[in-house]
């Protein structure tokens, strides 16, 4: 006999269905072709070999870790299938197979006439519609399936039009019953988060989250409502979105409606709209909705509707327009199968070469996919448009959570315009969602963290509009249960030059137009100093178009609005605004400063020689010198204050041990047609970057299979370490001779051209032939043309000391606070006085490196598909560029190959050591007890070397979430554990009073024979009272005054206070 276990609660053994009981099915039937994949396993169409009966089979394999749902199933087939509208039961055959396991065979009754998904699809295409009547006998079978199945206290829990079947004569039948539950009288709600997402149930969704909260069989009714609409529409609900987007819109949104509700009759409206209730339990139950006017319109009618349906069909199938959709239903509490899906990974490629790859991402790319795995890295194609997509999921973020002391760095890197900047918005508001924070407050501060460095940071330049200028390092960190607690910014190498001057075709950093439009529209400007004719100098340009811009258009004031909100939510004060605002503003420093200090500080200078001052006047060239440098200096020391001021307003408890996540989204490689020493440090960067790709994706892995005795084959790819050798080395590097040339004050930028041709002898570097002062170098990204016009002196950065000295002596707090102590740590590191651009850079290169070395990191590539920013347009060339210089073709190899994940043999115990041993047994981290644990989970294609386990890209995902099924499991049991304790702690302490009870009783006097005296009299009313309380009934309350004796019972109630006062002498 079947032995049923807790759904969900144990471990499902083979015993319990009892294969070796099961016939082999090669006796009984024949596979004629494939009907369709499910979830788990394939379809068939099966013949019987015994009368030529046709059936359908789903063939599940009883390895993989789906046997729950095998049970389920199967029960509900059993013993359910017995009514007109859930599909017939003929029986499961066990088909053994040494290779795969054997195979379960559950044949079911053949729905030739396909899903009414299928069905509504196809007639949308010839411009048809289904009739309400049509619809009505639809969901009228639907909900006489679901009653019959409600009276049996089994909730489907995945109803929609894909398991919606219809026969070729116009029967209706419920099917797959995978994801059903059953209901106990012990247990009559559910609160596993399960189904497929347009269709879930608000209830059911809020499970995942809030693990008190459960659902019963009603909810069932809305995903009929939503199928309703499907019936109609043709697609469920936000079914444009992503599907985890829609698990997150569904709670939050109002309740789905038809998409032209004046098509219809109101009756069907008002059946959508009762299926539809989100508070479930003022909800209808099918019962009830059998009995619905829409519903009605079929009692009586269904041969003559089941024979239209067959028409129907019949048209359908002669025309042969069926369109297979297919939404993935979800199981958020059960081990996943993670299957590797050839369409979005590379690595599963059969031909692996240049071509193959560029033609499969360019289909992609027009299907609007433009995210691309290869193995655990992300490939992001900029779309150059707004899409109605979730943000690109770096391959285990979801699981990221639940190891706790964990640090990852996700690293984003491409090109100027390939969507860095868009990505790193999507993955902190991907972060901040799944980490939801208990501090509302905390998770609106890191949202607006982004917008408000990238107005003071980013810049418009000739490809692109929202350029950044600055590396940002946003590093998150979170509670061991997920929660974020905290965020902290590190900022490296802003473009400060950008200030003073831009390129033709650019602008300055984005805040000066915002701040300038917003104060305009305000009426502010001559509060600032600032003129309203005309814009000022740092944000003019040669059209003269920005005062044009300014007053038509909305957008920079929307901006400024928006940046005011940053600052509100996140902490800033009034007063720390206003002084960004005026030292933003350098038109208004002289109330700061004090005007004649400064212009005296600006027009002459100061020699002390043999003790004696001597004061000279400078230039004009040399005043319009000191004061760039000045407004650099202000606008590099203000923006470190601005994110120091942020991290102090973010900052988490430093006690707490959690995870942490690092995101890197720092200025693509550039190369324009006058590269300047911006573009030089930029391109360093990158090439630092791509060394410490190559040196995680290559080298290291390569040199950690051979020291682990693990047998992977080599691979091949280009490494940029001379170039980066070339540039950063000491004393010969190419920043190195730049800072020795700089020293000298008679030097000049053919000079440094010269330095650098006599002691960079390499391939990699070149001085072109008729052309003056420029040099080029070979980067990893290609040829680039350097001209070292203002090399040196934006190398010196040299800021006078008396200006220095005039900011310190500022009466402006903040002003002085920028100029009196380092505001980064690169400045703690070096000399300031001395420090030049490139050492700065220097610098500041180690520290980044410095914090992307602790992580484990995950790289997302972004990637450009053409130089004009437009959608859908795919420059094969131009993409293909990129992916040689980015080694993909290399990385698709090595991650087919390789084991991206290693972790240490004793750690690897000590973390999954739940998925094969009993809580209490602390098995020892041996190679042993690793292998027990890497069969038990029942993974394939993972190596032990020496020290570490070396699985694939895909395991760790697959642990994961086979440990988060166990806790889940543990946590079940506990709760039950403690009810079942709590109980037994009442009815010991019930019994305990009820003993004291009858021993109080028993020492009291006769009940009958009431004292005449006071005294006794009191004490017998006393011990009644006493006896009450023991009874459960009166809470009793002692107070002695000296000689008084005062007796106050309070009921529980609160209603009743007795007092008796015996103090009479």
């Amino acid at each position: 006999m079947f032995r049923r276990s807790f759904y969900g609660l144990y471990p499902y053994k083979s015993s319990m269905i009892g294969l070796e009981s099961l016939t082999d099915p090669s006796s009984d039937w024949d596979i004629i072709e494939t009907i369709g994949k499910g979830t788990y396993g394939k379809v068939y169409k099966v013949v019987s070999k015994k009368d030529g009966s046709q059936a359908a089979v789903k063939v599940l394999d009883p390895i993989n870790d789906v046997d729950e749902e095998i049970e389920a199933e199967y029960n509900i087939l059993r013993s359910l299938s017995n009514h007109p509208n859930v599909v017939k039961f003929f029986g499961m055959f066990y088909k053994s197979d040494e290779l795969s396991g054997g195979q379960l065979w559950l044949v079911l009754e053949l729905c030739n006439g396909g899903s009414v998904t299928d069905l509504i699809k196809g007639l949308l295409m010839r411009g048809k519609r289904l009739e309400e009547p049509i619809i009505s006998y639809i969901l009228y079978g639907a909900l006489l399936g679901l009653q019959h199945l409600h009276n049996n206290r089994i909730i489907h829990r995945d109803v929609k039009g894909n398991n919606i079947l219809l026969t070729t004569d116009g029967g209706v039948k419920l099917v797959d019953f995978g994801v059903s539950a059953q209901l106990t009288s012990a247990r009559l709600r559910r609160n596993t988060s399960v189904g497929t997402p347009f269709w879930m149930a608000p209830e059911v969704i809020a499970c995942e989250q809030q693990y008190d909260y459960s659902y019963d069989a009603r909810c069932d009714v809305w995903s009929l409502g939503i199928t309703a609409i499907e019936l109609a529409d043709g697609d469920p609900p936000l079914a444009e979105m992503h599907p985890v987007k829609a698990l997150f819109k569904i709670p939050r949104n109002p309740s789905p409606t038809l998409r032209h509700p004046e098509h219809w009759c109101r009756s069907f409206s008002h059946f959508i709209a009762q299926c539809l209730i989100k508070d479930f339990e003022t909800r209808p139950s099918v019962t009830h909705l059998l009995e619905h006017p829409f519903i009605k319109q079929a009692h009586g009618k269904d041969t003559s509707l089941r024979q239209q349906l067959s028409v129907l069909i019949r048209e359908q199938q002669d025309v042969g327009n069926r369109i297979k959709t297919r939404h993935e239903r979800i199981n958020t509490r059960k081990t996943l199968i993670i299957e590797s899906c050839p369409d979005d990974d590379l690595v599963n490629l059969e031909v692996l070469d240049e071509e193959t790859i560029i033609a499969h991402l360019q289909r992609r790319y027009q299907e609007l996919q433009i995210y691309t795995y290869v193995g655990d890295i992300l490939i992001a194609l900029n779309p150059f448009q707004t899409l109605n997509i979730y943000s690109p999921q770096v391959r285990g973020m979801k699981t990221m959570f639940s190891v706790s002391n964990f640090c990852i760095c996700i690293i984003i890197s491409g090109e100027s315009g390939a969507g860095k900047t868009e990505s790193a918005h999507l993955i902190v508001q991907h972060l901040t969602f799944l980490g939801k924070a208990n501090n509302r407050t905390l998770r609106e501060k890191i949202l607006q963290v982004n917008p408000l460095v990238e107005a003071f940071g980013n810049a418009c330049t000739a490809i692109n509009d929202n350029s950044s200028r600055f590396g940002k390092y946003l590093e998150m960190k979170f509670t061991p249960t997920g929660a974020v607690m905290g965020a902290k910014i590190s900022e490296y190498l802003l473009e400060k030059s950008r200030v003073i001057k831009q390129a033709t075709g650019e602008k300055n950093f984005h805040i000066f137009y915002y701040i300038y439009a917003g104060l305009y529209h305000q009426d502010n400007l001559k509060k600032y100093r600032l003129p309203n004719k005309t814009a000022p100098r740092y944000i003019d340009c040669v059209n003269g178009k920005v005062m044009q811009d300014i007053i038509s258009s909305k957008l920079y004031k929307e901006q400024f609005d928006a940046i005011q909100d940053c600052f509100r939510i996140i902490g800033f004060t009034e007063e720390e605004v206003n002084s960004v605002y005026r030292i933003t503003l350098f038109n208004n420093l002289s109330p700061l400063i004090g005007s004649e200090e400064l212009q005296e500080a600006l027009t002459s200078h100061c020699v002390v020689t043999r003790g004696e001052t001597i004061i000279r006047t400078n230039t004009v060239d040399k005043a319009t010198d000191v004061r760039d440098a000045m407004s650099k200096a202000l606008y590099g020391r203000l923006f470190s204050w601005i994110v120091n001021r942020i991290n102090a307003l973010m900052c988490s408890d430093g006690q707490i041990i959690g995870m942490n996540v690092g995101i890197l989204d720092i200025f693509g490689f550039e190369n324009f047609k006058k590269n300047s020493f911006e573009q030089l440090c930029i391109n360093i960067a990158n090439e630092q970057i791509q060394f410490y790709f190559n040196q995680h994706i290559f080298a290291l892995e390569q040199i950690e299979y051979q020291s682990e005795g693990v047998d992977a084959s080599l691979v091949e790819y280009e490494d940029n370490r001379p170039i980066l050798d070339m540039f950063l080395q000491k004393p010969m590097g190419l920043l190195s001779l730049l800072d020795e040339e700089s020293r000298f004050p008679q030097a000049t930028d053919q000079t440094l051209v010269d330095k650098f041709q006599d002691n960079l002898r390499n391939k990699y570097f070149w001085t072109p032939k008729r052309v003056e002062l420029c040099f080029g170098i070979q980067h990893y990204a290609g040829k680039v043309l350097y001209n070292v016009g203002g090399f040196l002196e934006k190398n010196r950065d040299t800021l006078p000391a008396d200006i220095v000295v005039v900011l310190r002596t500022s009466e402006n707090k903040l002003l002085q606070q920028l100029f009196s102590s380092p505001l980064t740590k690169t400045e703690e590191t070096t000399n300031m006085r001395r420090q030049t651009v490139a050492s700065y850079f220097r610098y500041s290169l180690m520290d980044l490196l410095s914090k992307m070395v602790v992580g484990t990191p995950h790289f997302v590539r972004c990637i450009k598909p053409n130089d004009d920013r437009q959608a859908l347009r795919f420059n094969k060339e131009r993409v293909m560029v990129q992916l040689r210089y980015t080694g993909i073709l290399e990385t698709v190899s090595i991650r087919r190959q390789g084991y991206s994940h290693r972790i240490l043999i004793e750690e690897f115990v000590n973390r999954y050591y739940y998925l094969a041993f009993r809580a209490h047994q602390m098995p020892e981290g041996s190679r042993e007890n690793a292998i027990i644990i890497l069969q038990k989970a029942k993974l394939d294609n993972w190596v032990l070397g020496k020290t570490k386990v070396f699985l694939k890209y895909y395991h760790v995902e697959q642990l994961n979430l086979m440990l988060r099924e166990v806790i889940a499991r543990v946590v079940l049991m506990q709760a039950y554990t403690k009810g079942w304790l709590g109980a037994r702690r009442y009815r010991r302490e019930r019994e305990k009073r009820n003993n004291g009870a009858i021993i109080i009783q028993s020492g009291s006097c006769n009940p009958n024979a009431l004292p005449n005296d006071s005294d006794n009299r009191c004490m017998y009313r006393a011990q009644q009272y006493i006896r009450l309380v023991c009874e459960g009934h009166c809470i009793l309350r002692f107070a002695v005054y000296n000689t008084k004796q005062i007796y106050s019972v309070k009921q529980e109630n609160s209603l009743l206070i007795m007092q008796e006062d015996n103090n009479k002498e």
